[in-house]
């Protein structure tokens, strides 16, 4: 604890991943020498009212506001670090996270007590123990996006800040037709955010499925990893081409060309959910959460 009664918080840092771009990951233990547990940790959080996941020294962030909870339940500071750092606006259904700890509490009790500390629009959905070589990131296997979209002559209200918005109809087979020449290991540049960290822009684009549910459209996306900004500038040609503006066959000269100017601008992040990390199976770590069936 400090002087004010709170417990002090970790200092801002860069930390890694998805579709904010890939980053240098963490320094030694604090417990060197303790009996130490790792921990996992899956996060829900509307991220309208944040800048984005990562750390900053406004403290205006959901890792910010995370570890902030952490530490007063622990009475002693908690850092974590990510599966996959997301932008502002961009919400969280099941962010994953670790972090060390010398405390021996029932899972339950990190659940309830941090959740106790947390705004109203973060809230840990479950925490299990994970062996000592576990890393959030590293031992991810892929990453899964979502986005929600509105076809409407009417913008969102109730759902405002949760989905993104388009008034003029779209087609679902050209959409599909077009999604379906990015699937495979490719150089996604042409998709890249000018910020991005990655190492590489060489990703493998799993599986895109897009799907309707009343006046709502449903993009999901499954890759290997994520470029900055990825997941929004192929929703912004993806509804280019369900709007008619850009034939299906467009996207396929977006990819060769390697290049930002060749895709359309940047879609709203709004709409856009972290669905979470894939793990193998031997780390035992749930890979859904309530919030999932929330949505359309």
């Amino acid at each position: 604890m400090n002087a004010s009664g709170k417990a002090p918080t970790a200092a801002a840092r860069v930390d890694p991943l998805s579709e904010a771009g890939e980053g240098p990951v963490e320094g030694p233990s604090l417990f060197e020498g303790s009996a130490v547990r790792r921990l996992a940790l899956g996060v829900a959080y509307r991220g309208d009212h944040y800048h984005g996941w990562q750390s900053q020294l406004s403290g205006r962030t959901v890792q910010d506001k995370l570890e902030a909870a952490l530490s007063e339940f622990a009475a002693m500071p908690v850092s974590t670090l990510c599966a996959g750092r997301t932008d502002t606006g961009v919400h969280g259904l099941n962010q994953v996270v670790h972090f060390d700890t010398p405390l021996d509490r029932p899972e339950f009790s990190w659940i309830r007590g941090t959740n106790r500390y947390l705004p109203k629009d973060i809230a840990v959905q479950w925490c299990r123990p994970v062996a000592a070589n576990f890393h959030a990131r590293n031992s991810a296997r892929g990453r899964r996006y979502r986005y929600l979209l509105l076809e409407s002559a009417v913008r969102p209200a109730i759902e405002f800040g949760g989905c993104g918005w388009v008034f003029r109809p779209l087609d679902g087979d050209a959409m599909r037709a077009a999604a379906a020449l990015l699937l495979g290991e490719h150089d996604f540049s042409s998709f890249r955010s000018s910020d991005c960290q990655a190492l590489s822009p060489v990703k493998q684009m799993r599986q895109i499925d897009i799907s309707r549910h009343g006046a709502y459209w449903r993009f999901d996306f499954e890759a290997s990893a994520f470029l900055h900004h990825m997941v929004r500038n192929i929703m912004g040609c993806l509804v280019a081409v369900g709007q008619s503006n850009r034939a299906p066959g467009w996207m396929a000269e977006v990819l060769a060309a390697k290049s930002r100017d060749a895709a359309a601008p940047t879609f709203a992040p709004e709409g856009l959910y972290f669905v979470g990390p894939i793990y193998d199976a031997v780390h035992g770590l749930p890979d859904s959460t309530a919030a999932m069936d929330w949505l359309p």
